[in-house]
């Protein structure tokens, strides 16, 4: 059976950031899942919570293992919330866990500081679009440039999403990993704080550095993300 794959997104903005593994995925012959976390995308009308971000993550699973083996893929609060997840006492079945750019502990003065600036950026004039769209436009290429916003911006839960994140057990739960795990970040990601740490409590995991490339290294670097997607799919197929 195929290896089936579920991708889950960052904050703010929704299952069509996945575009370039989307297609790349289906060429390579994996059924695959993007999911909407609540209050993004398709379902922008809704509230998050952490507790239906979870259970979004969980259905999605559940419902792939029922056809094959499932690689679990999470960037950033996707990661994050897939790290909580992925380390339940109860196991999920998942075989695989591809972690992209969340390797912190959302607590304390950075996740502070993080909410502050979000907020600041918020009241700006567009609630900043065009600030992010300068941003994207100097720094993902062509192909992958409108992918993030393709499915809308959550602006309205940013700041409820990321104050529900202090409360994870990352540790505990990366701990709890039984499965073979990618840990993978751009060079300049902000992220990239508590990642030896992460590494050192993670008991299956490696970690793939990508030079030159930022938070966003889906779409920054899609081709070297995909391949990254390649080793952890063929080290599935060969177990």
């Amino acid at each position: 059976m195929a290896v089936q794959v579920v991708l889950v997104h960052g904050i703010r903005t929704s299952s069509t950031m996945w575009r370039a593994q989307t297609a790349y995925l289906e060429a390579r012959g994996n059924p695959v899942t993007a999911v909407d976390l609540p209050g993004h995308g398709t379902r922008m009308g809704e509230t998050f919570t952490l507790e239906g971000a979870i259970a979004t993550v969980d259905a999605a699973v559940r419902a792939a293992a029922e056809r094959g083996p499932v690689l679990l893929v999470g960037h950033s609060m996707g990661g994050l919330v897939s790290i909580e997840y992925a380390g339940a006492p109860e196991r999920p079945p998942i075989a695989g866990f591809v972690a992209a750019s969340c390797t912190a502990v959302p607590r304390g003065v950075g996740l502070t500081a993080y909410r502050f600036l979000a907020r600041g950026l918020d009241r700006l004039p567009g609630r900043g679009q065009w600030l992010a769209d300068r941003v994207l436009d100097r720094t993902l290429p062509p192909e992958t440039r409108f992918d993030f916003g393709a499915g809308g911006y959550a602006y309205d839960m940013q700041d409820v999403a990321l104050r529900s994140l202090s409360v994870l057990d990352l540790l505990t739960a990366l701990h709890r990993i039984d499965a073979p795990m990618w840990f993978v970040n751009g060079q300049y990601d902000q992220l990239r704080v508590n990642e030896k740490l992460f590494l050192g409590i993670a008991r299956h995991a490696e970690l793939v550095v990508v030079p030159r490339t930022t938070h966003l290294v889906t779409a920054m670097r899609p081709d070297v993300f995909n391949a990254v997607l390649n080793v952890a799919l063929t080290t599935l197929e060969r177990t």
